[in-house]
């Protein structure tokens, strides 16, 4: 009898033999500047942890508070009975740091894309997006059923040929952007799409997931960056990432956070976010609005290790935030760099990205910058990528 799934080994071989298939590293220790990977300590070049919040004191305490009080899940979904009030009262203090109406709290940033563009678009409307935007995005596009026209990454004078190309061909339209795009690190030239789209009548939606805690007043993210408090009308954000936690965030006017609360899929049909994570990102969220220096220092640490990678010789792509790609090529090449970084003494942890994560020819080792680390942890991860970057010629 044939193997139904035999088509599966012969294409695992296939990303194999292509340098592209994904090798999964288990992870034995809190997220920090150091942790064990796959039974091995490393220095942590790898994680979205931009502020080191992730096992931050502060963070945790709060999350052992709301497990005593609240349990361990709400067991129920927000519409019907898993709303808590700290799940409030956290949609209030995001709302107030972002400086917008509303906003209201999912299970993740994927979640979140997903729920807004099908509530607000579907088959008699039009989606203008990036090129480059997240697979959130492209995803929650797919679901909505809208007529989907992709521009040029970050061209502005692309999106406005698109624009008027479909003129009055749709009934709503939708212009989406990851505000800082995570595999390049470029920021989106959000003043001037919000221009466009406010001179054409546009919804303007803005994927934050690389830009909260990281840009803006305090980390308070790309809309803020920009000065466009209030303006952008949707700003999707995720607490998994320069927060520490888990979860997502969709913010903007009331009237439009409610009707997403009345029509979004994800959150009328998937479980709440648990209590303690809940709490956590409050606490996140506090340490956010009480300053600057967690922020000053990811910015500070981001400065010295790109100026040290460039003085090396390598190249870091078009860059403007934390998000540090080292440009390779060949996703062959990008995965042997990420297994000598790793397999030294000590080791390195950064995975290499490839296609379809990113375009064929633009795999690359992807650094992620954190407040966490040291100079000293700096110092040596130049040190290791100088060594590497020697054995496999990539710099001379």
């Amino acid at each position: 009898m044939t193997d139904k799934f035999s088509w599966i080994e012969d294409e695992l071989r296939t990303l194999q033999e292509a340098g592209l298939r994904t090798t999964i590293r288990t992870i034995g220790s809190a997220c920090g500047a150091w942790m064990v990977v796959d039974g091995k300590k490393v220095l942590n070049f790898c994680t979205n942890n931009y502020l080191g919040l992730a096992n931050h004191p502060r963070l945790k305490s709060a999350a052992q508070a709301a497990l005593e009080k609240w349990g361990a899940g709400p067991a129920a979904v927000r519409s019907i009975a898993g709303t808590l009030e700290l799940h409030r009262e956290l949609e209030t203090r995001l709302a107030a740091f972002k400086e917008v109406e509303d906003a209201l709290y999912v299970q993740s940033g994927f979640c979140a894309n997903q729920a807004v563009i099908p509530a607000l678009v579907g088959k008699e409307d039009i989606i203008f997006t990036d090129r480059l935007n997240h697979a959130s995005i492209i995803d929650g596009c797919r679901l909505s059923s809208a007529e989907i026209v992709v521009y040029e990454h970050c061209d502005v004078e692309d999106a406005e040929r698109a624009i008027k190309a479909h003129k009055g061909k749709y009934r709503r339209a939708m212009l989406i952007t990851d505000g800082v795009f995570s595999m390049d690190g470029d920021i989106a030239p959000l003043d001037r799409l919000h221009a466009l789209c406010e001179q054409h009548g546009i919804i303007t939606m803005v994927d934050d997931a690389h830009g909260e805690g990281v840009v803006g007043r305090s980390g308070r993210g790309i809309v803020d960056h920009f000065r466009l408090n209030g303006k952008f009308d949707l700003e999707i954000g995720t607490l998994s990432k320069a927060f520490g936690v888990v979860g997502g965030v969709i913010a903007g006017r009331k009237l439009v956070i409610d009707w997403i609360r009345q029509k979004a899929r994800p959150f009328l049909f998937s479980s709440a976010v648990t209590a303690a994570d809940t709490a956590a990102c409050l606490a996140a969220v506090e340490l956010l609005e009480q300053g600057s220096e967690l922020v000053d220092k990811l910015w500070e640490n981001t400065r010295y290790f790109k100026e040290g990678m460039r003085r090396a010789g390598f190249d870091t792509g078009p860059s403007a935030t934390p998000i540090t790609p080292v440009m390779l090529g060949e996703a062959s090449l990008a995965q042997q760099f990420s297994r000598k970084l790793f397999d030294g003494e000590p080791g390195l942890f950064a995975m290499p990205i490839g296609f379809p994560t990113v375009p064929q020819g633009k795999a690359r080792i992807r650094v992620m910058i954190s407040a966490a680390h040291s100079r000293e942890d700096l110092d040596l991860g130049l040190e290791i990528f100088a060594k590497v970057g020697k054995e496999l010629g990539v710099i001379s």
